[in-house]
C-alpha cells in the first residue's frame, strides 16, 4: 500500500510549489501548524548536503476535532504532512495518506474521517 499522495510539478522552483501548495491548503481549511526545512536542519546538524526538501505539518482543524473527539489519542498521528523536493525538473509534492496511517490505530470509526482528509488532501495536492 501507498503512503502518500504524489504530484510533480515540472519546472517549478521549491519556493513557488510551497506557495502554491499552502494556498491549495488553505482553500481546503488545512493551515500549516509546522514547517521544517529539512535541508537546513541537516546541514546545522550533520554538515551534510541535500537538495531542498521541506514538510509542511498540514492541520483541517475540523477534521482534527472530530477525529480527537473518538480518539483522544490520535494527536500522536497529528499533523498531516506534506513533503515538497526539489528534484531534476521540479519539485515533487508527496501528502500522506491517512487511511494508510490511521490502520496503525486499528479504531475503524476513524476510516470515514480518514477518507474525508485524504481526499481533501488530493485535491489539494492537485490543485497546487
Amino acid at each position: 500500500m501507498f503512503y502518500t499522495y504524489n504530484r510533480f510539478l515540472k519546472d517549478v522552483c521549491i519556493d513557488d510549489a510551497e506557495m502554491r501548495v499552502r494556498d491549495a491548503l488553505a482553500e481546503k481549511s488545512f493551515g500549516v501548524l509546522t514547517e521544517i526545512d529539512v535541508k537546513a536542519t541537516m546541514k546545522k546538524k550533520l554538515d551534510a548536503d541535500m537538495p531542498p526538501y521541506r514538510i509542511l505539518g498540514a492541520c483541517n482543524p475540523s477534521m482534527a476535532h472530530k477525529a480527537i473527539e473518538i480518539e483522544p489519542r490520535i494527536g500522536a498521528m497529528l499533523p498531516c504532512n506534506v513533503i515538497l523536493r526539489q528534484v531534476d525538473g521540479g519539485t515533487e509534492v508527496s501528502a500522506v495518506d491517512p487511511v494508510a496511517s490511521m490502520q496503525a490505530v486499528q479504531n475503524g470509526t476513524l476510516d470515514a474521517i480518514a477518507g474525508e482528509v485524504r481526499d481533501l488532501l488530493r485535491d489539494a495536492v492537485d490543485s497546487a
